[in-house]
């Protein structure tokens, strides 16, 4: 079983809202807690404006807020399709096919890899060199036969997804090659390359420090269990009915994750002020770090009680990955 040192009560749990690219209008944002039982409580919610801020907190030997150990519950797919990464290996531009099918650990690499989540995304980055760059790939998945490098794609939209994506049914999370409006691909990209960099554990994707813990989260599924199809959340400015409609539930999901109303058996402890807070977010990101938090907490329980899964079901595909709690 992995050795992960915090647990219990003084394991610390983070949430973390991502974005391919912080700004001062939508920054990261994280959400720190500490679980004792069956009660998470809140202790603040943070906003970080660059990239670089979370690689500072999350470094290798960085001494502050994160030096005791965390499990984390990171809103970015961790992965991408089986069908999408099997024709870059075969037919994808490039040097991408020599790089995926380089062996692990391999001495000769200058950068060895040590799981197939880390070889992906160390080609993705040599050969894409930046978020645009992966778009472009993405695009030329998408393209015409003749115009595209994949010959043989499968039929349907390129937008494919992972099997984890549609494992709850009625729910499905955004395709991690969309790269537009919702850039999911772009978020992977950005994101999954810092946490491996930092050399954190992925469990079922990549081996790494034992006492810091990254795992997929998706707030949707938390979300969607309580609120259905109703929207709580917004980034665009709304007419009147809609945006009272939208706080009206983010109030009633707050009360339900108080209360214990879902599937984790967890409930969130928040002081007056904190609930104020994360209500009076329009765009959702306080509420979506902290419904990652909530994840995060029920994998670390989940590990407490002897899972040294943390959750995740056996034999993850080690490309796609895995959604906590799908």
């Amino acid at each position: 079983m992995l050795s992960l040192a915090p647990t219990g009560a003084s394991a610390l749990l983070l949430g973390l809202d991502f974005t391919s690219a912080p700004s001062a209008r939508k920054p990261l944002t994280l959400a720190f807690g500490r679980r004792a039982g069956a009660v998470l409580r809140l202790d603040r919610v943070d906003e970080l404006a660059t990239h670089a801020e979370l690689e500072a907190l999350i470094a290798t030997g960085h001494i502050g807020p994160l030096q005791g150990g965390f499990v984390m519950g990171c809103d970015f797919p961790f992965g991408l399709p089986r069908p999408f990464v099997e024709a870059l290996t075969q037919h994808g531009p490039g040097v991408l096919p020599t790089l995926l099918r380089a062996p692990l650990d391999s001495a000769s690499q200058a950068n060895p890899c040590h799981s197939e989540a880390q070889r992906l995304s160390q080609a993705l980055h040599t050969h894409c060199g930046d978020r645009a760059g992966f778009q472009r790939l993405v695009d030329g998945w998408g393209s015409d036969a003749e115009h595209g490098w994949q010959p043989d794609r499968p039929p349907g939209s390129k937008l494919i997804h992972r099997v984890c994506d549609r494992a709850v049914p009625g729910l499905s999370s955004t395709s991690p090659l969309q790269t537009r409006y919702v850039p999911v691909g772009k978020m992977y990209f950005e994101g999954l390359s810092r946490l491996l960099a930092a050399g954190l554990t992925l469990p079922g994707l990549h081996p790494g420090r034992p006492d810091a813990i990254a795992l997929e989260a998706y707030p949707g599924l938390l979300a969607g269990e309580v609120l259905g199809k109703r929207s709580y959340k917004s980034d665009a400015k709304a007419d009147t009915a809609a945006t009272h409609n939208r706080l009206i539930a983010r109030m009633d999901l707050v009360d339900a994750l108080e209360q214990g109303r879902t599937r984790l058996g967890l409930r969130l402890k928040l002081s007056p002020a904190q609930r104020d807070h994360l209500v009076a977010d329009a765009k959702g990101d306080r509420l979506d770090a902290v419904l990652c938090l909530l994840q995060a907490a029920w994998a670390q329980r989940r590990f407490e009680e002897g899972d040294a899964r943390f959750g995740l079901p056996e034999g993850v595909d080690p490309v796609e990955g895995w959604i906590l709690t799908a």
